[in-house]
């Protein structure tokens, strides 16, 4: 909520200052209410939104949000543009100090390549070319997550089935999985996988906890239509424990990384026999 304000409140080109002096308010009010320290009311939503010059249709989706506020479930809808849970998403993401996740099925986003993002959205159908190639842009921009100065301490856990299931061809998986390699390089980044022996985790949807320097931590799990965030402590701790499972059952970093090596020569191999067969079929 707090970063719809401020982006309503830049749009409008107004300061703080400025604004506050519209409906009388403090300036430490929209600061406040900006920074996520004190959740706004609907009416001072609708007022703040009306003093930046919002149009009612922006007005009302802002207005939905800010009846939610006080939610511990926020469930945003996908669509064919960039939704707004990839948004929400994003911008939490930004904050987090540490990101611990969990991927039964496909690569986790911020791991993923260009080609296997755009193999992942095309696999999804009725997504026209363009709004392919936003998805993919966007997915590939969130992984600048990985590469700033101070990122978020990362740890990707990945379930077997994931990692063996072709999604763009060979080749496509030959390049992930080197790129799984690099991205375990990187200090502030752990891949961890799970065995396909280690029980039924496959079972277990695709979920992440964030945790924050300043609030509590808060869960985040996707389905095929829409995203769930979770704020409610009890419900936080669920995800966690599920964590600290996966945590025992995993290879560790090391035993990860030569796993993802071999399955990366698997899948090399597996394109350099194919395009042999096709060279002796067309001679």
């Amino acid at each position: 909520m707090g970063n719809e304000l401020k982006f309503v409140r830049e749009q409008a080109r107004l300061s703080g200052h400025e604004l506050a002096r519209i409906p009388d308010w403090a300036p430490s009010k929209i600061s406040r209410y900006e920074g996520g320290q004190r959740t706004p009311s609907e009416l001072d939503v609708a007022v703040f939104l009306t003093s930046c010059g919002v149009k009612r249709t922006e007005l009302e989706r802002l207005l939905e949000l800010a009846r939610e506020a006080d939610a511990t479930y926020w469930v945003r809808p996908h669509s064919q543009e960039l939704p707004d849970q990839l948004r929400s998403l994003m911008i939490q993401e930004s904050s987090a100090s540490a990101i611990r996740s969990y991927e039964p099925l496909v690569v986790p986003g911020l791991l993923q390549t260009e080609g296997y993002a755009r193999a992942v959205f095309q696999w999804m159908g009725k997504l026209d070319a363009d709004t392919v190639e936003t998805l993919v842009n966007a997915r590939i921009s969130r992984q600048s997550l990985l590469r700033r100065r101070m990122p978020p301490k990362c740890t990707f856990y990945i379930h077997e089935r994931a990692l063996r299931s072709v999604l763009g061809g060979k080749q496509v998986m030959h390049e992930q999985m080197l790129f799984l390699g690099f991205s375990a390089s990187l200090p502030h980044c752990s891949i961890r996988v799970i065995p396909e022996s280690s029980g039924h985790y496959a079972m277990t949807g695709s979920f992440k906890v964030l945790d924050y320097a300043a609030f509590p931590p808060a869960a985040y799990a996707e389905t095929y239509t829409a995203g769930l965030f979770v704020e409610e402590p009890r419900d936080v701790a669920t995800y966690c424990e599920i964590l600290e499972k996966l945590d025992r059952d995993a290879l560790n970093g090391r035993q990860s990384v030569e796993w993802l090596a071999e399955l990366a020569s698997g899948f090399d191999r597996a394109e350099e026999h194919q395009n042999d067969v096709s060279r002796a079929e067309v001679v």
